[in-house]
């Protein structure tokens, strides 16, 4: 339930109530600028200037990036949005049904309804179109990408703070949680009496930011392309099916008991946890001359050697490089100082 204006407290610690307006600004008297909004293109914003760092470590140019980055926010916001709708389609059919009436309500964007996991799909089909219409490494474009949407959703989580939106059920006060708890009032149970809840949008904040600092840790050590990515998706995957368990607003399969996130949150975590092992074990193995191989492994080997899509190779990503085009100026001068060697020009 979206609120105006909420007042908000967290009394284990230490901070009594407080009110929430969800509108930063107004322009003129009718146009109101929410701070969901603001936050999550902030959001957006933070992601990009992340992945620019991360072009030069990888060799990516950032005119490149600025491409890739109009396909990947324009289909994710879309994606975010058909996700919502899809699985709330019910609330978007008008009685009796009327096209327009229907899709006004779907292009409503600022009644709120986006879907974080329907973001993260077609944002990634916006890397993969974006990546082959300008011919550059898609699976380094995603490890760019993950860490970016990790921060991207540890802020935009806040935004749902502002909505008082996206918490959990009532904590017992034996929970371990209870300390963290937050009051909201008005609330779904009572205009008058406070009840406090578990602060979903907080949990999954915080979660979000320790794997933002773990990650970046280990960005540098990679041992292949797409490590990156893997490690986003599963450790969100992870934390997003213990904490979708927790709150009250959840989208489920239709007919069913499932949180659709729950479900999605599972299988990220399996699929891109198997991926991830499983390019550890080949990164390792193949860089090892003493490696026993089975008849898999030999048959694979040759083809993922060769393609530099998957193994990453320390002279393709080291500091110090600005972008591609140096890195093509520096080869060019030593094809041209080797060439002058045999013309004994330089004698």
């Amino acid at each position: 339930m979206i609120l105006s204006k909420t007042t908000v407290s967290f009394p284990g610690i230490g901070i009594e109530n407080f009110e929430l307006d969800n509108v930063a600004f107004s322009i003129g008297d009718n146009f109101q600028v929410y701070w969901y909004g603001v936050i999550i293109t902030l959001g957006i914003v933070l992601a990009f200037i992340y992945a620019s760092f991360r072009a030069k470590y990888e060799k990516i140019l950032v005119d490149d990036l600025i491409d890739v980055a109009l396909w990947t926010v324009v289909l994710g916001v879309i994606g975010a949005r058909l996700y919502y709708v899809l699985t709330t389609l019910e609330n978007y059919i008008p009685e009796p049904f009327n096209l327009w009436e229907f899709l006004k309500n779907v292009f409503n964007l600022r009644e709120g309804g986006l879907a974080i996991y329907g973001g993260i799909i077609c944002g990634i089909l916006g890397i993969v179109i974006a990546t082959k219409i300008k011919k550059v490494n898609t699976i380094k474009l995603m490890d760019m990408a993950g860490p970016g949407v990790m921060i991207a959703q540890s802020l935009g989580r806040w935004g749902n703070f502002f909505n008082g939106e996206a918490h959990g059920g009532i904590v017992a006060q034996d929970s371990p949680l209870y300390f963290i708890r937050m009051g909201l009032l008005p609330n779904e149970d009572s205009a008058h009496t406070m009840f406090y809840y578990h602060p979903t949008f907080l949990y999954e904040s915080l979660w979000n930011l320790l794997g933002f600092i773990l990650i970046n840790i280990f960005y540098k050590k990679k041992k292949f392309n797409g490590q990156i990515a893997c490690m986003y998706l599963a450790w969100y995957g992870f934390g997003r099916f213990f904490i979708e368990a927790l709150r009250t607003d959840s989208l489920y399969i239709p007919g069913t008991a499932i949180r659709i996130s729950q479900l999605v949150g599972i299988l990220c975590f399996v699929v891109f946890g198997a991926l991830l092992v499983a390019g550890l074990i080949y990164s390792r193995k193949f860089k090892d001359p003493d490696a026993k191989l089975t008849k898999f492994d030999e048959m694979i080997k040759p083809s993922l050697e060769l393609n530099p899509v998957f193994f990453a190779k320390k002279e393709k990503v080291a500091d110090g490089v600005e972008n591609s085009n140096e890195a093509e100026e520096e080869k060019q001068e030593q094809e041209q100082e080797q060439g002058e060697e045999e013309d004994g020009t330089d004698n």
